[in-house]
């Protein structure tokens, strides 16, 4: 079996990363639907057939550049009354620094493939945290669907639709906001 050469790994590396680069900014920019193979090819300054050759299709290249770490904060050390507070904060640095999830939020309003991502992002990643923490796990699915669409409730306010006051409230007011509710979701018990 042949092995690449180092260079010719490192340029595929680099193609790759390109055209994941010009899809998230394509996909932020016009959606999906609109997003083209051939206008992300462009932004990449690469031939289609390469977004092709790597990724397949549209959806597959979707998938690839929606790949998404919440990097959820470790909360074994957090005082069981500061759980909403770490997560809204945490969920804040994340919007304000990360494209890729206003991108996802925007393309899941409007696209099946977009949604299922989102849910599948939130499920695999805020489900074990919420299982962690509420008083009974076989609750977390719900307590996480809460905590989902309080957190994606306001970056749709904040960043897709930028809705005032929403947008001009500071980070402090956001978190002494929400942080009670997510609180709630998270460790109340039921209604």
């Amino acid at each position: 079996m042949a092995t690449r050469a180092p260079s010719t790994h490192r340029r595929s590396d680099a193609t790759k990363a390109a055209i994941l680069e010009a899809a998230r900014e394509r996909f932020a920019a016009d959606g999906y639907e609109r997003a083209t193979i051939r206008s992300i090819a462009r932004d990449a300054n690469i031939d289609p057939s390469m977004v092709m050759r790597y990724y397949g299709n549209k959806e597959g290249l979707f998938a690839a550049a929606s790949v998404i770490d919440l990097r959820m904060p470790e909360l074994g050390a957090v005082s069981g009354r500061h759980i909403g507070a770490v997560l809204v904060g945490h969920f804040l640095d994340r919007w304000e620094r990360d494209d890729v999830l206003t991108a996802l939020l925007r393309v899941g309003a409007t696209n099946e493939a977009g949604a299922g991502r989102m849910r599948a992002v939130f499920a695999e990643q805020l489900g074990p945290v919420a299982a962690a923490v509420c008083p009974d796990p076989a609750e977390a699915p719900r307590r996480a669907a809460l905590v989902t669409s309080q957190l994606l409730g306001m970056a749709l306010a904040r960043y897709v639709l930028r809705i005032e006051p929403a947008v001009s409230m500071d980070r402090d007011e956001l978190i002494a906001w929400l942080a009670p509710v997510i609180q709630r979701y998270l460790t109340a018990g039921q209604p």
